[in-house]
């Protein structure tokens, strides 16, 4: 079995051409930096999120990393997390001097189980870190009533779920903080960039300051090119007019290509029920996926990755499980349920370029085993 001599991929990059007249305006323009543009994007991306506190930044790390420290997240802290993730996740936490604290994911899943915050809650927690695997929205409800009883912020990590929505509402719109990714190979790009959502207004204005080394560039300055008195220190994360003006373009289509996902996603929820081996994750009519990524359990899933590259599809993990690395051997925990999940997940190509035949044929290739 083969697919007309051709590999479908896992992940392809989505580029309008009529991206070109816009950057071209803009590349010529003589403002390039953090400008216009990134103030047009910010305010349609918050029209369009239902979010008034939004920060455009140059990476969803960036975003990570700046919630956390908003959160008064600072060195020897810990943040309840999931393993289950890109490291950015929880790298961004070891940034800030502090300590992840691995929770358990829901098997049905793979988000992180609130089930397990409860236990792991010390004195020296801080926040809890949600992230919404493969765009599928992680129990928010639950989470937010743990958090709230101890005293914790609640960072939702949405890099995967532009698009998602939660009870209807925009994921990463009503947690203390919300990071969305805009690299590459998401479901829209500003080639890198992300967007930070605050809840509270006065963290909004101090991470508008943040992103810009700490500088108030609001206020009236006594020289054109030196700032005022930095009270506190900032890093150089925001995004630039360039990217912006990328995503100003991509948004007029990012409708369509969640749409298309999603359509495929549902497709293979149809096509691979009762198939000996496969096991798909669970669903709820309470929430809907941007289904950026497709993930589905098997059984001997190394055999099936090799067999569906020899038939032309790409497949992959995706993410290690962050707590498997050296650098953060020391807090390793017994994750029963990460292991199980683990050890049978494997992501098909879903994305905006998998055609009808595509999907038939990635169905038909599961159908007849491995």
């Amino acid at each position: 079995m083969s697919h007309a001599g051709r590999t479908i991929p896992l992940f392809k990059v989505f580029m309008p051409e009529s991206v070109m007249e816009p950057l071209r305006a803009t590349l010529f323009s003589g403002y390039i930096g953090q400008g216009p543009r990134v103030e047009e994007f910010e305010g349609a991306l918050s029209a369009r999120l239902g979010a008034p506190h939004a920060l455009a930044l140059n990476s969803a790390t960036s975003g990570l990393q700046l919630a956390l420290r908003l959160a008064g997240v600072g060195p020897g802290d810990e943040v309840i997390t999931t393993p289950l993730t890109c490291a950015a996740t929880n790298w961004a936490i070891l940034a800030q001097g502090a300590v992840p604290v691995w929770a358990d994911v829901d098997p049905a899943t793979g988000n992180l189980d609130p089930r397990a915050i409860e236990s792991l809650v010390t004195p020296k927690a801080k926040a809890v870190m949600v992230v919404h695997w493969g765009g599928y929205p992680a129990d928010l409800d639950e989470t937010w009533s743990v958090a709230r009883r101890h005293g914790l912020k609640v960072i939702e990590d949405a890099a995967h779920a532009f698009g998602s929505t939660y009870k209807g509402v925009h994921v990463g719109t009503q947690s203390d903080f919300g990071v969305f990714s805009f690299q590459a190979i998401k479901h829209m790009t500003t080639v890198d960039g992300g967007l930070l959502l605050a809840r509270d207004a006065s963290a909004y204005s101090r991470g508008k300051r943040l992103r810009w080394y700490g500088i108030d560039r609001e206020a009236d300055p006594t020289d054109l090119r030196c700032e005022n008195d930095v009270e506190e220190w900032g890093w150089k994360f925001h995004m630039n007019d360039v990217a912006a003006t990328i995503g100003l373009e991509q948004l007029k289509h990012v409708d369509r290509i969640v749409a298309l996902h999603r359509d495929n996603a549902a497709f293979y929820d149809r096509e691979l029920r009762n198939i000996p081996g496969v096991e798909l994750l669970a669903l709820r009519r309470d929430r809907e996926s941007a289904s950026w990524i497709h993930t589905i359990k098997v059984d001997a899933r190394d055999e099936f990755i090799a067999v569906m590259r020899s038939r032309g599809v790409m497949t992959s993990r995706v993410h290690e499980r962050n707590d498997k690395h050296s650098t953060v051997a020391a807090w390793r925990r017994r994750l029963p349920q990460l292991d199980a999940f683990v050890a049978r997940m494997v992501c098909i190509p879903v994305g905006w370029w998998v055609s009808e035949d595509d999907r038939q044929f990635i169905a038909n290739s599961i159908r007849a085993g491995w």
